[in-house]
């Protein structure tokens, strides 16, 4: 006798075969999309960190224009906000202005011989650090970060000498004041003061000339074509307490310096984080483009710094990128570029991927730790459809969209799909 056929849905015929549904990670989190499987895909790094599922809550997102991670990213700090997280994000492309309205908020624009500015050697209030965080902690942070900046514009490292004297600068003006300026800093560099020479067993000419190169590179944000962003106190009325806070850096996105500024920006973000009370719920800080960040290998030294630190301050880094090559390009095999990019990854047990070129999944393979399967999937991926792994467990998942949310997600206004 010929039973009847029984037609089911792929959420019941699960519970037949429950192998083939996604076991999920058994933490709260926001709603991603769909898994191969059929069953939903949610993630929080913040409850997956709490919940010791990951070590750290930093993420990295790759994907080719039109894939579709946009549409992520911007829809996954939306739905976070329903959490109660924040957001900083750092926007090259001038991308995300209609997240910003919808929260509420408009983004801060910046560019050359403009009228605001933001100061990247702010040190957080004194109320809000904590007994351990002395001024000495606060000028080692300023000092990385001019160190880096100083190299990223010299193409090259810092010769020991002229570490020195950006160092010995930053110690002389942070005396003067707690929120010294980049102005501040490259005067006491060009006109070095006499206790700062001794300290180095040298004179005022010779720690003058030691310095004098990274002091003019440093001017470059002073005096030079990229005045009037970061070379003053912060302006009045940046409402960091805001849900989202958008840096709008679109005025330089085919500048070279793109870089540089960039790295000024998510200094002043970290900044108003370090050494401070954790934001309740977390904070979400987004690199768009990170590129223009990695490509230079002292910025990228201070990029990896502040990554490592994510756990302190209570947040979670996002770094968007289009290509998986984009972590090692300015560097060859074996190279220091490829340890930080492995380090960068390292301190990201998030990785997720959308569609790759051919030419990519060797680097992509390589770098992610990507099975042959996976290895051969990721060229094959559709739009909207992306490869997660976190913490070695790896989901094929499909990003769900309102019908609400399309708005949210459009490039410069002109996206009709649904889906980047």
């Amino acid at each position: 006798m010929t039973r009847p056929a029984h037609q089911v849905t792929t959420r019941h015929l699960g519970a037949l075969y429950p192998f083939v549904a996604g076991a999920g990670f058994g933490v709260p989190g926001v709603l991603v999309g769909v898994d191969v499987s059929g069953s939903t895909f949610a993630h929080d790094p913040f409850e997956l960190y709490r919940a010791g599922v990951v070590t750290n809550p930093n993420m990295v997102v790759f994907g080719q224009i039109g894939r579709g991670k946009s549409a992520l990213v911007k829809t996954y700090l939306w739905r976070h906000a329903v959490f109660g997280r924040r957001a900083w994000v750092v926007d090259p492309k001038g991308e995300y202005g209609p997240l910003a309205r919808c929260w509420g908020v408009e983004p801060v624009h910046l560019r050359p011989g403009g009228t605001l500015r933001l100061n990247p050697l702010d040190a957080p209030p004194a109320s809000a650090r904590p007994a351990a965080d002395d001024d000495d902690d606060a000028d080692r942070r300023r000092a990385e970060l001019l160190v880096a900046l100083a190299g990223a514009g010299l193409g090259r490292p810092l010769l020991p000498s002229e570490r020195v004297a950006v160092e010995l600068a930053v110690s002389t003006v942070g005396r003067r004041q707690p929120n010294p300026t980049l102005p501040d800093v490259v005067a006491a560099m060009l006109a070095p003061t006499a206790a700062a020479a001794a300290a180095v067993r040298t004179d005022v000419p010779g720690l003058a000339a030691d310095g004098r190169q990274a002091a003019l590179e440093l001017r470059r944000l002073v005096a030079g074509d990229l005045r009037g962003m970061f070379d003053g106190p912060t302006s009045p009325g940046v409402d960091l307490a805001a849900p989202l806070v958008v840096l709008d850096l679109s005025s330089l996105y085919r500048s070279p310096a793109l870089g540089v500024v960039m790295t000024c920006a998510t200094a002043w973000l970290h900044a108003q984080l370090a050494g401070g009370t954790p934001a309740p719920g977390g904070v979400l800080v987004v690199v768009d483009e990170a590129w223009a960040i990695l490509s230079n290998l002292a910025v990228a030294r201070w990029l990896q710094a502040s990554w490592k630190l994510a756990r302190a301050w209570g947040v979670a880094n996002v770094a968007v990128l289009h290509r998986v090559s984009d972590l090692t390009a300015s560097g060859a095999e074996g190279s220091e570029h490829q340890q930080l990019a492995r380090g960068l990854l390292a301190d990201s047990e998030t990785r997720v991927v959308y569609g790759q070129a051919p030419g990519e999944v060797s680097a992509a393979r390589q770098l992610l730790g990507l099975s042959a399967t996976e290895a051969e999937l990721v060229p094959q991926l559709g739009r909207g459809v992306a490869l997660w792994k976190v913490a070695g467990r790896s989901f094929v998942v499909r990003h769900l969209l309102s019908a609400a949310e399309a708005h949210l997600v459009g490039t410069d206004g002109r996206m009709a799909a649904a889906v980047r």
